[in-house]
């Protein structure tokens, strides 16, 4: 004979245990509803949905009046758990999608720079060296963009370096350089600033402003950067999440310039063999979660010249609008990361891979 036949009461029970989980339900969901409106009522307030002294007088009334059979800890453990998940539906309901999120946007952002749209299919190529050093070392350059057919010329004029004793760049000279390089080639400069005072100033010189890995949490640069009337080309942190990436797109964005591209520049791990760590899956990730055109930086990414042209491909293949490397006519005797750019003739060799991988061609690169 079964357990169940020397308990003919069983179902019964059972069925009472149905009825009353039905019952929990209903008011669950009644009390939850509850909260929800109390969340609302909070946030036009103005007051924080979380009140510590309200959860602990329920708890404390709760334990009060137990009856019993479950003690006093299980009662305490059971409704905390009640309350946390109110607390999550409020949070929940009050976190909107973000400017830069896909679910607000879900067809892509093309990016203006002048004429030059960024984002649209085509690949884009941002080049230059690591700093400006001087008119004919980026009239160099320039040309040897222009001849390829590339029309953004990257070059830091102001430099945050690790160390305070290296060359932190020419400034607002620097500045006058490029524009002048660029006016002569036809080209787009793009330069970092690094002080929310140089922004208004900076924007007679550059067609685009970036924000380097440095500053991605400068979220002063960045409101300053909203409010600017130029495009911006945000770097990921050496040790930033893919969220605290996208809400540092947000901060300029939610100031109004939503002509932002954000560029996958490497993190830091404990790998020695490069200078960072590509995180390649971070590119379909951004294309997925966010509208904004995507970049990867593979000259910071690796610090090595001789896995560039497979990790543009890689990019590339996974997803990036666009590449930004660093060309300088002689690195040996570059003032800054003299180890990882490249020189013209190697450029031009690059740029010739490319177009043979099918990545980019004679029209495409002119986009970009």
């Amino acid at each position: 004979m079964s357990q169940e036949q020397k308990h003919p009461d069983l179902e019964q029970l059972r069925n009472q245990i149905d009825d009353i989980n039905q019952q929990l339900l209903q008011l669950l969901s009644q009390r939850a509803e509850l909260a929800r409106a109390i969340g609302e009522v909070k946030k036009a307030q103005g007051i924080n949905r979380f009140d510590p002294v309200r959860e602990r007088d329920m708890l404390d009334r709760l334990v009060q009046d137990n009856p019993g059979p479950f003690d006093d800890g299980t009662i305490r453990h059971l409704f905390k758990q009640i309350f946390k998940a109110s607390l999550d539906l409020q949070q929940k309901n009050h976190k909107k999608a973000l400017l830069v999120s896909r679910k607000r946007r879900p067809e892509d952002t093309v990016v203006h720079v002048g004429e030059i749209p960024v984002g649209n299919g085509a690949k884009s190529i941002v080049a230059g060296p690591c700093s400006v050093e001087s008119e004919e070392q980026v009239r160099q350059v320039a040309q040897a963009l222009k001849e390829q057919g590339v029309s953004l010329l990257r070059g830091g004029a102001f430099k945050p370096r690790t160390s305070p004793y290296d060359f932190q760049g020419l400034g607002i000279e620097g500045l006058r350089i490029l524009r002048k390089a660029g006016d002569e080639f036809g080209l787009k400069v793009v330069s970092e600033i690094v002080n929310p005072a140089d922004i208004e100033l900076a924007e007679q010189y550059v067609d685009v402003i970036q924000i380097g890995a440095r500053n991605m949490q400068n979220f002063e640069l960045l409101k300053a950067a909203g409010a600017a009337s130029k495009p911006v080309f945000l770097k990921r942190g050496m040790s930033a999440t893919v969220e605290e990436f996208l809400f540092a797109a947000e901060y300029i964005v939610s100031r109004g310039n939503s002509q932002v591209m954000l560029c996958e520049r490497g993190i830091r791990t404990y790998e020695k063999w490069t200078r960072n760590t590509l995180d390649i899956s971070a590119v379909p990730i951004l294309k997925q979660e966010s509208h904004l055109p995507v970049f990867v930086d593979i000259t910071h990414s690796t610090g090595r010249r001789d896995i560039q042209l497979p990790v543009a491909r890689a990019a590339l293949a996974a997803g990036a609008d666009g590449i930004m490397l660093e060309v300088h006519p002689d690195p040996s005797v570059a003032l800054s990361d003299a180890n990882q750019q490249i020189d013209i003739p190697q450029f031009n060799k690059f740029m010739e891979e490319m177009r043979r991988a099918g990545f980019v061609t004679s029209s495409t690169a002119t986009v970009g």
